[in-house]
């Protein structure tokens, strides 16, 4: 799928093209590595939160690579995650907004955003009825993406939900 991404208008910045693919592709790889240095950066450590790239196939997760001029420059993906008792934060019918990232020298042009909408309307489309991420104090971009995107606090989950430096969100998906 190609969209245009808002502020795609500077010039010698193109389409952001969106592909579906495995979380362990090839193209991918590189990306997830830049991210995981980044949150070695933020947080002294990587994401340690289990990622099993089965999670993130049809019908119950999507993977996307954004594709500028050929080149990928950013990711996103969700997973589907259901009601538990041992993890109050979790509803039956959730997504779980995942590894979102875009490269630093693409960043500014709406890529971000255009990977967020996708995701977002794939997990509608799978029946998906809220979607949920995790992130963290020192990533106010993020959070300010999040916010503008209609997303609001909900109740920490997952492996950081004792951790005070994590911030949970969620928005309900429209079918």
């Amino acid at each position: 799928m190609r969209c245009r991404s808002p502020g795609t208008d500077h010039e010698g910045v193109g389409e952001l093209e969106l592909r579906v693919s495995a979380i362990d592709h090839p193209d991918v790889t590189p990306l997830m590595q830049r991210l995981q240095a980044f949150y070695g950066e933020v947080y002294g450590d990587g994401d340690v939160t289990p990622v099993v790239p089965a999670d993130f196939r049809a019908p119950s997760g999507l993977f996307l690579v954004g594709y500028e001029d050929g080149v990928p420059v950013a990711t996103g993906a969700w997973r589907a995650v259901d009601a538990d008792p041992a993890d109050p934060g979790l509803r039956d019918g959730d997504a779980e907004l995942k590894r979102m990232y875009v490269e630093p020298a693409a960043r500014g042009r709406g890529h971000a955003r255009a990977v967020l909408t996708a995701l977002e309307r794939s997990a509608a489309a799978a029946g998906r009825r809220r979607m949920i991420l995790e992130t963290g104090d020192p990533q106010y971009a993020a959070i300010a993406l999040y916010e503008s995107s209609g997303y609001r606090r909900t109740s920490n989950f997952g492996v950081y939900r004792n951790d005070p430096r994590s911030r949970c969100f969620a928005v309900p998906l429209r079918a």
